[in-house]
């Protein structure tokens, strides 16, 4: 979504558990749901654990539980409603949650998320590990995200990450549409 700015924040959050959580997944649940790799190049050097995933029937989408839903809902669904319940107006819908890994070396390309549900959209991210290496610009200016913050990108400028770090970095990230006003 254009949200009129770059990026912003949306302040600390209690992340830790859903990190500690992701941290021991096994590698084949990084494997299970593998359709953003297969469909965009882009996530080439991704992994991701999904919780919740939407075809692209907009505006009358399916919301479809993922085999990371049995492993993550327990710790990424609060979190998730503790954001929304703070930041968003109720009554809308979550149409995609995921653990995403940029693998160590990887990088994701710039572009832009062009789908009808990333333009009406709100796109949060939540860093839950990270290194020196990691850099992540929407429109050519670092996007400054800390583990352990918030933060909602404008998925409708060109954005791209690097990890030139030793180690795998993960970040939750959810799509949430608002009730139309």
């Amino acid at each position: 979504m254009d949200i009129g700015t770059l990026w912003r924040s949306l302040g600390p959050v209690d992340s830790q558990p859903l990190a500690a959580r992701a941290a021991t997944l096994p590698e084949e649940a990084w494997r299970e749901f593998d359709f953003r790799q297969r469909a965009y190049d882009v996530h080439h050097d991704t992994q991701s654990v999904v919780l919740l995933f939407c075809n692209e029937a907009w505006p009358d989408v399916t919301i479809s539980k993922q085999p990371g839903w049995d492993r993550l809902a327990d710790l990424a669904v609060p979190l998730m409603h503790t954001i929304l319940q703070q930041h968003y107006p109720p009554g809308g819908k979550i149409l995609r949650a995921m653990v995403a890994k940029l693998v160590a070396g990887g990088r994701i390309k710039p572009h832009m998320d062009s789908l009808s549900s990333f333009r009406a959209g709100h796109r949060i991210h939540i860093p839950l590990t990270s290194n020196e290496g990691v850099r992540f610009t929407i429109d050519g200016r670092p996007c400054p995200m800390q583990v352990g913050e918030a933060v909602e990108i404008n998925n409708q400028k060109i954005h791209s990450v690097m990890n030139t770090g030793q180690e795998d970095r993960l970040s939750f990230i959810f799509d949430y549409v608002a009730p139309k006003a």
